[in-house]
């Protein structure tokens, strides 16, 4: 960081017709906790005052590894193995306002001799330690860009200033333009490359990609890592209509649920992919829960559940009844080989009761509101996520598949509707019946189709429980 000659940033005039090219080294110096030592330029700097920076220099009549070695003698007291060093990026800035062409290379090492200390005064104002989300503003533009660039895993960027542009520090355009390097075809914990463009316009770059998709091959979500810190997910939908409800239902209804469920960031139709925030949490199934933190725990799902369904003005009721039992046939003959003997004859006359039943109001329902689409954070909160079955219809519909937690437990079942604020009525609890059975077949055979194990089984667990709720009738209408 010295002002004289072999500094990286000092001045530089060519005689007219000459081009200069100016190669400059950048250290990543990383500690034990991942974080990077950066130095302010003292405010009288020639250039770049109050502005933070990496250990840096220019080549001489030397190679970039011995500049390495000078620069971090020279600036901080460091000795710096070559055989420990590794390349990081390349950064390349273009088009700058005093019209020099600069390559910038970034060494990383997490290996050195000596204690940094600040051995140009006059030039550097102060050392510390950052962690890579939180770095300091402003830093030297090329700088900055370089750090963002090693942080999407890119080993090359182009940087392009503009004549209004300040070489000192960010000055809120963001012009890097990262040069990909050749893709692994067996990574598949990143997206499609127009998946990740999308992803990118809305949050800026991703340093690094985790799938998170359930174990079935039509789950495409993946969690996005900001390289300037930030966690977001980006979902692919399986087809159209899946695609609409969930934006429909993060466009309405969801944002009533303030920190209970995700924000949507952005939506596009072709490519039927959302980005939405991250929210807190674990799904609870299978979390060692004492009793009492069960009951709180699903106090708190009839809550949320209540929350979701007064997020808007319920809508008059429609009759599905031919639906059901169309619905029902249609299943029935997909889940045919999983199905024991009677199970289709017991199916279809549970269905057939829907035809006496009631219309019921509709309101906003989730869809798919079961244990693995909460998350339960540390603190207690609890939100929901996964909106893609959401539409209109009536509340029992995101009751259904809470039915198959509480059996055999009815302390949970009464801390539900404690939460929830009201009980069934006879009118519902038939409907809810009816609705699960509709459910058992539609999961058995979704899960045999699409290899969602989780999903089979649970259908199956409701047939089940079904049938012996119905011998249990029976047995007390007609005794033996």
């Amino acid at each position: 960081m010295n002002t004289d000659s072999g500094s990286e940033d000092a001045p530089e005039r060519a005689p007219s017709g000459t081009v200069l090219n100016i190669v400059g080294v950048q250290l990543h110096l990383e500690d034990a906790e991942g974080r990077v030592l950066l130095g302010l330029r003292h405010p009288d700097s020639a250039l770049a005052g109050d502005t933070w920076h990496f250990l840096a220099g220019r080549c001489h009549q030397e190679g970039a590894l011995a500049c390495l070695v000078r620069e971090a003698q020279e600036e901080a007291g460091l000795l710096i193995h070559p055989e420990r060093v590794e390349l990081a990026h390349v950064v390349h800035l273009v088009d700058s306002p005093r019209d020099t062409p600069r390559m910038g290379l970034a060494f990383r090492t997490r290996a050195w001799q000596g204690t940094p200390r600040i051995l140009e005064p006059q030039v550097c104002d102060a050392m510390e330690w950052f962690a890579l989300d939180d770095r300091p503003s402003p830093m030297v533009v090329y700088c900055r860009a370089g750090l963002d660039s090693c942080r999407t895993g890119a080993r090359v960027a182009v940087h392009f200033q503009q004549p209004g542009d300040a070489i000192a520090c960010l000055s809120g355009q963001d012009r890097l333009r990262l040069v990909p390097a050749t893709e692994d075809p067996t990574d598949a914990s990143r997206p499609e490359a127009r998946v990740r463009r999308f992803a990118e316009q809305a949050v800026g770059r991703i340093a690094r990609w985790t799938d998170t998709s359930w174990a079935r091959e039509s789950s495409r979500v993946r969690r996005a890592h900001g390289a300037a810190g930030g966690t977001w997910y980006v979902k692919v939908h399986l087809d159209d209509r899946f695609h609409d409800r969930e934006v429909a239902a993060l466009r309405t209804w969801v944002p009533h649920l303030g920190g209970a469920a995700p924000k949507l960031v952005a939506a596009d139709t072709q490519l039927r992919a959302v980005v939405v925030t991250a929210v807190p949490g674990r799904p609870p199934h299978g979390a060692a829960l004492s009793p009492r933190e069960q009951w709180r725990l699903f106090h708190r799902i009839g809550a949320l559940a209540s929350a979701i369904h007064r997020s808007a003005p319920a809508q008059p009721a429609v009759s599905d009844q031919g639906a059901a039992l169309e619905k029902v046939e249609r299943h029935l003959h997909r889940a045919r080989p999983h199905l024991a003997s009677g199970d289709k004859e017991f199916l279809r006359a549970l269905v057939r009761r829907a035809q006496s039943l009631p219309g019921l109001a509709r309101v906003p329902t989730h869809g798919d509101f079961q244990l693995r689409n909460l998350l339960l954070d540390g603190d207690g909160s609890l939100a929901v996520i996964d909106f893609e079955r959401s539409e209109p219809g009536p509340a029992i519909r995101d009751i259904v598949r809470l039915c198959d937690t509480w059996a055999g437990r009815p302390d949970l079942y009464d801390a539900f509707f404690a939460g929830y604020g009201r009980r069934l009525t006879p009118a519902e609890e038939e409907r809810l019946t009816v609705d699960s059975a509709l459910d058992a077949v539609s999961g058995i055979q979704y899960g045999a189709a699409h290899g969602d194990p989780e999903v089979l089984e649970r259908g199956l667990r409701t047939l089940a429980r079904l049938r012996a709720q119905d011998r249990l009738r029976c047995n007390t209408v007609h005794p033996a």
